[in-house]
């Protein structure tokens, strides 16, 4: 490494990303393009940056293996910021293979951090810990000692584990202070902020009000039996009853518990779950076929009783009933997702949620109309944003959110 790739990489590391592309801006080699890549990353043009970090890697000989696999980890940083979900994660993997064969643990230990934050992003938070008890914290540099603890804090804020997510943020913090970069300060700040906003609200008892993420993580360990309106469930302690995949057996218990300790009628219910306008003998059956189907799955946590007028909920052995609802009535989880500043494709969308295009086209078509959402750009190059307006955060929205899931 030459004297003026060896100062533009030690302000790179610093955050002086015009003093380091100074020093290489005019050089077609493979260490300035990486180098010129990674800046133009950190300044948000990351179009240019993927340009000139494929650029390096071809520049890069075939005895460079080193080289070419740390251009490989810039290039899959670069897609997970802007949201190319479906970016190859087996190159990673396999870059990530490589700096660990050549005794470079460092940018190994950075790969292995970004194979984490995917998993984080598309909800899988049980691989996600997984991978990270492989990072040897203690070995890692304030920079990525920093983003190690934004992802625990990341993994906790989704399990509503409110203290120890405060603890890593905490630890990030200090690392970031000492690693001294201005923009990562600011990114554990803005972390660091979700927990100093309402995430859902309850509403019981005919009342309604928004809950902070520490109030959440109480109501979920309370004798409160939570219609799960976030992650479509059914809660009762440790007790969790998935209704993902049966919205119309959802739709009823939402209604059910709204009601309770009141009884909901049978036209109501129809007209809920159905759309049905008049309750006749058919729509009568269906629902009382749909009952019985709702009383099987949650025989566990409670009963659904017959009255004079329709039904009612019963909880076992608990002392209230309540609906956590998404901050955001329509789209939820798509307003989540776009809730982290971050530009995002529909495919990207549909990976993260596990949906498919279509339906994430529509909900992003009449957010746009509503006025939640915009896009950028045209074509395959497009992508969405959330409109710049208060707003809630994503955490407990995103899937696999809740303890249980």
């Amino acid at each position: 490494m030459d004297a003026m790739i060896a100062a533009a990489a030690r302000l790179l590391a610093t955050g002086d990303l015009l003093g380091a592309l100074k020093r290489v801006a005019l050089r077609d080699d493979g260490p300035a393009l990486a180098l010129r890549g990674i800046a133009m990353a950190q300044l948000g043009d990351l179009v240019r940056a993927k340009a000139l970090l494929k650029r390096a890697v071809a520049a890069f000989g075939p005895h460079e293996a080193v080289a070419r696999a740390r251009c490989i980890v810039a290039e899959a940083e670069v897609a997970l910021v802007s949201r190319d979900l479906g970016w190859p994660p087996k190159a990673l993997a396999s870059a990530r293979a490589t700096l660990q064969v050549h005794g470079d643990r460092l940018n190994a230990a950075h790969a292995l951090h970004i194979e984490v934050r995917r998993l984080l992003l598309i909800g899988r938070l049980d691989d996600a810990q997984a991978r990270l008890a492989q990072v040897d914290a203690g070995v890692l540099p304030p920079a990525l000692k920093a983003a190690y603890e934004m992802v625990l804090a990341g993994i906790a804020i989704r399990r509503l584990q409110t203290r120890g997510a405060r603890e890593a943020l905490q630890r990030a913090e200090l690392a970031s202070q000492a690693a001294g970069i201005p923009a990562l300060a600011a990114e554990v700040a803005g972390v660091a902020h979700v927990l100093a906003m309402p995430v859902a609200r309850l509403r019981a008892r005919g009342e309604e009000r928004y809950l902070f993420l520490d109030e959440v993580e109480n109501l979920i360990a309370s004798r409160t039996l939570v219609i799960d309106a976030c992650r479509h469930a059914v809660r009762a302690g440790q007790t969790v009853v998935s209704l993902k995949t049966r919205p119309v057996l959802f739709a009823l218990v939402q209604m059910l518990a709204e009601s309770w300790p009141g009884d909901v009628s049978r036209k109501a219910l129809v007209a809920c779950a159905f759309r049905g306008k008049e309750a006749d003998e058919s729509y009568r059956a269906r629902l009382r076929v749909e009952i019985g189907r709702l009383r099987k799955e949650i025989r566990d946590v409670g009963v659904v009783r017959a009255t004079a007028e329709g039904f009612a909920l019963v909880p076992h052995d608990r002392h209230d009933v309540a609906v956590l609802a998404p901050p955001e009535e329509e789209h939820g989880e798509v307003l989540a997702l776009l809730a982290d500043g971050e530009a995002w494709s529909t495919s990207a969308l549909a990976i993260a949620l596990d949906a498919s295009p279509r339906t994430i086209q529509r909900a992003l078509n009449e957010l746009a109309e509503a006025g939640k959402a915009r896009f950028v750009g045209r074509g395959p190059s497009r992508r969405w944003v959330k409109q710049s307006v208060p707003g809630f955060p994503s955490t407990l929205l995103l899937r696999n959110a809740l303890p249980g899931d």
